[in-house]
């Protein structure tokens, strides 16, 4: 993976593609799955071959979008100005919105009223339960975990999307200051959210660290140190008024 991946980046390097250029064309290139897969996961109305069409049909507007606003706001067509943000912003805002709109009129006209059940039914190749308890299988938690993902996700879109630029809206242009302030919010964000990310993962997983510290040094698990001691008790001696009462 890791020779493949280098070898990507050689190529896309020699065609003058740097990472930047990449990542904004990411939304036009895949930006199409975006509401349909959630459809599909959230929705049980959701048709699919109407996700299907949504994403290619998705996928071939914005790739057109995309260089309809390169040549119309530049007049030519290369690689640097595709890379450009106004091109781009057009590319994945009409990617994840047609593609949307697509699918929930398909899903309208012909809802699929799917019950998740052959889901749960799946065979998985490696039974692996460990760390699940026998209610996470559960309907309520299903749900509570969904209502969960839903109100999180909802706010922080709506948060993100919305309301973060409405903020910025009565500054009209930046000044450096203000700049300098959204600078320092964007830095503090990408500190918390690496720390939440790679620190968060080895906490919740910390048990499974311990042990596996504890079987590469030779020490024993908790509840083995504690049989081993309760077995090393010495057994308790009669003394000899106890031995003549009996």
């Amino acid at each position: 993976f890791g020779a493949l991946m280098g070898g990507l980046s050689v190529a896309l390097h020699g065609m003058g593609l740097n990472l930047g250029w990449v990542y904004q064309f990411m939304g036009t290139a895949i930006g199409s799955a975006v509401v349909p897969l959630w459809n599909m996961l959230m929705w049980k109305d959701a048709n699919a071959i109407g996700a299907v069409v949504g994403v290619w049909s998705g996928l071939i507007l914005a790739m057109i979008t995309w260089i309809a606003v390169t040549a119309a706001q530049f007049d030519e067509i290369t690689v640097d100005n595709l890379g450009a943000l106004e091109p781009n912003l057009a590319g994945n805002l009409v990617a994840i919105l047609s593609s949307g709109l697509i699918h929930v009129l398909f899903s309208l006209a012909k809802p699929q009223n799917y019950d998740f059940k052959s889901m749960g039914e799946i065979k998985m190749l490696e039974d692996d339960q460990r760390g699940l308890a026998e209610e996470d299988y559960g309907d309520k938690f299903l749900d509570e975990a969904k209502a969960w993902v839903q109100k999180w996700g909802w706010g922080f879109t709506i948060t993100m999307v919305v309301i973060w630029p409405v903020l910025s809206l009565p500054a009209g242009v930046f000044t450096k200051d203000y700049w300098s302030m959204w600078v320092f919010i964007s830095i503090v964000w990408a500190f918390l959210s690496t720390f939440v990310i790679i620190w968060l993962p080895v906490w919740e997983s910390r048990d499974t660290f311990i042990g596996i510290c504890r079987a590469v040094t030779g020490w024993p698990k908790e509840a083995e140190a504690a049989k081993s001691g309760a077995d090393a008790a010495p057994a308790a001696v009669a003394t000899p008024q106890e031995e003549s009462t009996i």
